[in-house]
């Protein structure tokens, strides 16, 4: 009997979303996503040390490069593993600034130039808000494909799909989690999951409509959740929830279904700024997921900032210390060639007195 992972990965492709090595060469997935949390944990192990101080190395004493270099490093190990996409996100900071955004990433796109690696095996990650997304527009325009991620409502998805984005990550269980607090229930049936629902309603929109954007489920709270959506284009899951299915026996019935959505009566939603803006404000819990996604994003990133500093520092110090070390041996080499030449003076002058 097969298990669940082996019946989805017939139905959708797998995605594994973790910033481990180990955990993605176990379960073999097509792709893989990284963000600033999970690189920021990866780090934190001891076995991956040798990629930050690499990076460090690398960025010479400049933090912001470093970080760029220290998120393309995990990146190209990745590439490694998996034949697909490898998702690297850009500074959430930069979330509502759109130059600043095409640049960041065109820089991180020529870092994995660097080391040989294709720009058509990156999926650069970016939030999805207007800036964003009109960012991601403009770098798919250069050929460099795009991820829009922290995606809670239509409207986004809609926007990113106009735009020409080749992925989006529809978050489930942080919808999920918005409604159980604002209900004040424990939890739902799959089927009636918000999380579920939204990711469904964009599914079927997108093929409804005939869009070509990759729908990427992520955030799962738990296996309902992924089991319901089997047949969605792919399903970013954690290393966790993997074990789960793989350890739990069944064949899975297809739950999203292309050809279905091609008939349902779904209309056509013309996205522009204002109409963007306006669902979106329309959406509290869409409009305070975004913002509290990015916030924690950009936390996890001043974390790993402080790491990256403080090997810097460990690094400039363990420098200073060799440069002390060296100009001490300097100075004794000094004395040590007086005492030296004071002997051959002595000599000499003592045969001139003969």
């Amino acid at each position: 009997m097969v298990t669940q992972v082996e019946s989805l990965n017939k139905l959708t492709t797998v995605v594994c979303d973790t910033g481990d090595f180990n955990a993605i060469k176990k379960f073999a997935p097509q792709d893989a996503t990284t963000n600033p949390s999970l690189i920021y944990k990866a780090a934190m192990m001891e076995e991956y040390a040798s990629v930050v101080d690499e990076a460090v190395a690398y960025g010479n004493g400049d933090v912001s490069v470093t970080m760029d270099k220290l998120a393309v490093a995990f990146g190209t190990e990745i590439t490694k593993i998996v034949p697909g996409y490898v998702s690297t996100e850009v500074d959430a900071r930069l979330s509502f600034d759109k130059d600043a955004t095409i640049a960041k990433a065109l820089e991180l796109i020529k870092m994995y130039e660097e080391v040989g690696i294709k720009k058509e095996r990156i999926l650069i990650k970016i939030a999805a808000t207007w800036e964003g997304i009109q960012a991601a527009k403009v770098l798919e325009q250069f050929g460099i494909t795009c991820n829009l991620t922290l995606i809670f409502s239509i409207a986004q998805a809609i926007a990113c799909a106009e735009a020409g984005c080749t992925l989006i990550s529809p978050f489930v269980g942080r919808i999920m989690d918005w409604y159980k607090k604002s209900q004040g229930v424990e939890g739902y049936a799959a089927a009636e999951d918000p999380g579920v629902m939204s990711v469904t309603a964009i599914y079927n929109y997108y093929k409804k409509h005939g869009h070509d954007t990759i729908v990427m489920g992520a955030s799962f709270r738990n296996t309902d959740e992924i089991t319901e959506l089997a047949g969605c284009d792919r399903l970013t899951i954690s290393p966790p929830l993997l074990d789960q299915l793989s350890s739990t026996q069944g064949s899975l019935p297809l739950k999203l279904d292309a050809e279905k959505a091609k008939a349902m009566d779904i209309p056509k939603i013309e996205m522009t700024e204002n109409t963007f803006r306006w669902m979106m404000n329309e959406d509290p819990m869409a409009t305070e997921k975004v913002a509290e996604g990015i916030r924690g994003f950009a936390k996890d990133i001043v974390k790993l900032e402080q790491i990256v500093q403080d090997k810097i520092n460990a690094k400039n110090k363990k420098a200073g210390l060799v440069r002390e070390g060296i100009r001490g041996f300097a100075k004794d080499i000094v004395k040590l060639e007086q005492i030296v030449q004071d002997k051959i003076n002595a000599k000499n002058k003592k045969r001139r007195t003969r």
